[in-house]
């Protein structure tokens, strides 16, 4: 598993100012980290605001990342489509996996949000990277790259709760 402080220098290192945030099951673990962060914690009540805020954090010159589940991604999608993927607007998401493992090690039964995750993302045009271990952390920084070389945003998506 990662550790939650990798994943949070990782964003510093991208120049990364606020995280716009709803804890969910797979992202909690990064609370501490990220509060004892330079980084702006900009807390929302439903996934669909952390777009709208991300984007006004964006046009008044901030660097957002918008941290929530693959449950939320969902129900936020015309807000998603609205201000981030039709203005063309660069943006990391960092996207909790919400069944993942019980997936990929078939194991129990299996989360439907993890079934409708990537192919959703894939629907929206949305390239994707998972992060589930320190070795992952990379990825992070090659995909803020991606998403400001392609104004379009770009997924990482977190596959389990990690250490900090």
């Amino acid at each position: 598993m990662a550790r939650s402080h990798l994943v949070v220098e990782a964003m510093q290192n991208c120049g990364v100012t606020h995280v716009v945030w709803l804890p969910d099951s797979e992202s909690h673990y990064m609370y501490d980290a990220l509060s004892a962060s330079p980084l702006h914690l900009v807390p929302v009540c439903r996934e669909g605001e952390a777009f709208g805020i991300a984007a006004g954090l964006h046009l008044g010159g901030k660097t957002p990342v918008v941290l929530i589940q693959n449950t939320g991604l969902f129900e936020s999608g015309d807000v998603l489509r609205g201000n981030i993927l039709n203005p063309q607007m660069p943006l990391l998401l960092m996207v909790g996996y919400r069944g993942y493992h019980e997936m990929v090690s078939q194991q129990g039964p299996v989360d439907s949000a993890a079934t409708f995750t990537e192919p959703i993302l894939d629907a929206w045009g949305i390239v994707h990277y998972l992060l589930d271990t320190d070795d992952d952390v990379p990825k992070i920084a090659g995909a803020f790259k991606e998403s400001r070389d392609t104004s379009r945003p770009v997924a990482v998506l977190i596959g389990r709760e990690y250490d900090a």
